[in-house]
């Protein structure tokens, strides 16, 4: 099994994650009020990225997703930062010195304070049908030239989770109407990102959070409960991709026939699988599965089963894994996860599957939101020193099949 010289080898970060919360996003306001560790400069990135970009290139990683952070090109209404703006063309200038491809992202869970004070987000229509459409046209004017492609809004389904539904991310509500009329609004405003980008002629990808969901038991509860998360997980997007009608659960139905057109590539982050219980509980699938630090099993055959649902369901759209990795201090559990999730995802290009690359969560640690610096993600540490994780792909990305790769591991003492 191996992959086509054309296969995207990548790595993907986000700006708040990577650079710090920027002081006029509403992450920063969440770190000030005590509801999560300082994020500081993140892994230095905004400092070091010319290294990190250069030692990307040197692995065969050659495909990178960056955060473009509103909050830091456009601090306060109408006002612009001309340092930040100009900063992040040298970032991707730099990228492209360095042989790396650089996709950007534009909305990774954090907003400027001032877009949407009461903190309604993306639910709050001039704050995405004003605010984000003006924000999308001057990024694809000031930087279009220098981008390779656009994953505009990172996981729709995890920004309203988690700042509108279990409220670990700001605005910090607990409602599940709430959270699914944010679903909505990001689901909209990544139609928006499309209808602006693609004047640019750069590729436009989704970057849909997704799980294989397992009801818990055979209750009728469980079976409910996992019907529903379905629609908000998979269904409700799928449709309009298909039909041009957007359906999120307990939301009246938007007809947006532009989806159907919408995104030249289906991208997707995949983690783990879940189980289901009544009440939209959610624990980890298998159940005797290793749980690692982030409370979910990574869990590599639930790779392949969203390929295949993707294949089955949307045959004409090529498909990215956009996201995939380990938060471990275990490299060696790492690179388990990734050989199998490799395999799985060459097992589908022998197949026919259209997939077009896979990027790694992350290149190097960085802040992860909630937990700090506690739990690590990286192929590289935050003094870039390289895992045996980061040997493994680049391994691979250089043209090693997954059976070499695996060989050499069975010879190694």
């Amino acid at each position: 099994m191996g992959f086509p010289e054309t296969f995207w080898w990548g790595t993907a970060a986000s700006s708040p994650q990577a650079e710090g919360a920027a002081p006029r996003s509403d992450w920063r306001a969440w770190e000030i009020g005590g509801n999560a560790p300082a994020s500081g400069d993140g892994n230095g990135f905004a400092m070091r990225y010319a290294q990190d970009l250069a030692l990307y290139a040197a692995y065969g990683l050659d495909h990178h997703r960056l955060g473009i952070e509103w909050a830091r090109i456009e601090p306060d209404e109408g006002r612009r930062d001309a340092a930040a703006v100009e900063h992040y063309r040298d970032v991707l200038a730099a990228a492209r010195d360095a042989g790396v491809s650089p996709w950007v992202c534009l909305h990774h869970f954090a907003l400027p304070v001032w877009v949407a004070p009461s903190g309604a987000g993306f639910c709050d229509d001039r704050a995405r049908g004003y605010y984000w459409r003006r924000h999308l046209e001057f990024v694809a004017e000031t930087y279009g030239d220098l981008v390779s492609g656009w994953q505009p809004v990172n996981e729709p389904i995890a920004y309203a989770a988690g700042g509108f539904l279990s409220g670990v991310h700001p605005p910090g509500h607990r409602d599940w109407d709430q959270a699914m009329a944010a679903l909505e609004g990001a689901h909209l405003a990544n139609l928006e990102a499309w209808t602006v980008l693609r004047e640019t002629r750069k590729p436009v990808a989704t970057i849909h959070a997704l799980m294989p969901l397992f009801p818990v038991d055979d209750s009728a509860d469980a079976a409910s409960a996992t019907r529903l998360l379905e629609q908000a997980v998979w269904t409700s997007w799928i449709d309009a991709v298909r039909e041009g009608v957007l359906r999120v659960p307990g939301r009246e139905p938007v007809n947006a026939p532009a989806f159907v057109d919408a995104f030249d590539l289906i991208g997707f982050s995949y983690y783990s699988a879940s189980s289901v219980a009544g009440r939209r509980r959610l624990a980890p699938y298998p159940p005797d599965a290793r749980v690692g630090p982030m409370g979910y099993a990574p869990w590599s055959p639930g790779l392949g089963l969203v390929l295949d649902r993707l294949a089955e369901e949307l045959p004409a759209k090529p498909l990215l894994v956009a996201e995939h990795g380990v938060g471990t201090d275990d490299d060696a559990w790492r690179c388990a996860v990734l050989t199998e999730s490799l395999a799985l995802v060459a097992e589908r290009l022998d197949r026919g599957v259209d997939i077009r690359g896979f990027f790694h969560w992350t290149g190097v640690d960085n802040y992860e939101w909630a937990r700090g610096f506690d739990v690590s993600f990286g192929l590289f540490d935050r003094d870039r020193n390289a895992r045996p994780s980061a040997e493994l792909l680049c391994a691979v990305a250089h043209g090693g099949s997954i059976r070499q790769i695996e060989h050499t591991k069975e010879m190694s003492p």
